[in-house]
């Protein structure tokens, strides 16, 4: 019996549906969810969440954010979360650019402004790796049958 994955950010429901496996990038490290997991409440970091169902996986980034796991369903609601396959390289690249064009000139007076492009620099970051990493035809998977 599989368990039932809901991924949501601040705007959207960006995943719903049952899965074998969740890969999740907790703060103190990677955990995998199976169906019948004792009740946690975790938080997210920067990173990939996998969701494994029928032998096919899909990978979605996830930019902070809380995972409440019950035996029966698993509930992350992200800061911000994506699929990689929606992912705009050309976007990626151009907010990536933006974040190091204003670091490079220095630490400013408004120190919310300066984390904020570290975080936007982050996601950038995250995301084009996880285009290059996870994109369909790139390369296997890291859960397939074989490495197992």
């Amino acid at each position: 019996m599989p368990i039932r994955c809901e991924i949501v950010s601040q705007d959207r429901m960006v995943y719903e549906g049952d899965a074998d496996i969740v890969v999740l990038p907790g703060s103190e490290g990677e955990m995998g969810v199976l169906p019948h997991h004792a009740p946690v409440l975790t938080t997210l970091k920067f990173g990939i969440i996998t969701v494994r169902s029928h032998g096919q996986e899909e990978h979605f980034t996830v930019a902070g954010g809380v995972a409440e796991i019950q035996p029966e369903i698993i509930t992350i609601l992200a800061d911000a979360a994506e699929n990689v396959d929606e992912i705009d390289v050309s976007r990626a690249e151009a907010a990536r650019r933006r974040a190091e064009e204003i670091l490079a000139k220095g630490v400013p007076a408004d120190t919310d402004a300066y984390l904020a492009m570290e975080a936007a620099l982050k996601r950038s970051n995250l995301r084009l790796d996880a285009a290059r990493r996870f994109r369909k035809g790139s390369r296997p998977s890291r859960l397939t049958d074989e490495s197992r």
